[in-house]
């Protein structure tokens, strides 16, 4: 799944949302910085959680500060992980718990998909079907697959299922790398 407003490498909820924070010519810079944006991001990451289309920008406003608070404690937890922590650490996990208990779930059909829906307020319910997204991670163990990019001006995050890969996507750092690559072994030659 990719997106041009987005880097959508994942298809994790959580780590999505994380990854909405890049560095671009040395910079961080928030791809999340309105309201539209955040409903942008929603309509995207309904094809895997069907619940975030029906959301107005009605219901999101007011949000914004609480979706980055929610980011920031998220990307605290899953570098930390990416650098070797254990990844079940009880305060996390009770965070994300307390999340989900805000708005526990339902569950319909939609388009032929088993889709969670959460009982609360919008703003609850968005954190919690992001929070058991990252639950669901730690609970499969694919947390354990959570790497950073290994471009050094890259904050990107991902799941490495192979074992092998080193860059957040090909198309974003393993293309500049290889283009640098090769820009050095032209210049010595």
């Amino acid at each position: 799944m990719a997106n041009a407003q987005f880097p959508l490498i994942t298809q994790n909820l959580s780590l999505d949302l994380v990854n909405t924070e890049i560095i671009s010519y040395d910079k961080r810079h928030d791809l999340i910085q309105s309201e539209k944006d955040l409903m942008t991001w929603f309509e995207i990451m309904g094809e895997t959680a069907p619940f975030l289309i029906s959301l107005t920008l009605q219901e999101v406003r007011g949000q914004l500060q609480r979706i980055h608070q929610f980011r920031a404690e998220l990307r605290k937890h899953f570098e930390r992980i990416a650098e070797g922590s254990e990844p079940s650490s009880p305060a996390f996990i009770a965070f994300l718990q307390d999340q989900i208990a805000a708005a526990p779930f339902s569950y319909q059909i939609i388009d032929d998909k088993l889709a969670r829906i959460p009982n609360g307020k919008p703003d609850d319910s968005i954190l919690s079907l992001i929070a058991y997204d990252a639950l669901w991670l730690i609970h499969t163990k694919e947390i354990q697959q959570l790497k950073r990019c290994a471009n050094d001006k890259c904050i990107l995050l991902f799941l490495d299922k192979t074992g092998r890969r080193k860059w957040c996507s090909m198309k974003i750092c393993g293309n500049r790398h290889k283009v640098s690559r090769h820009q050095k072994k032209i210049n010595h030659e």
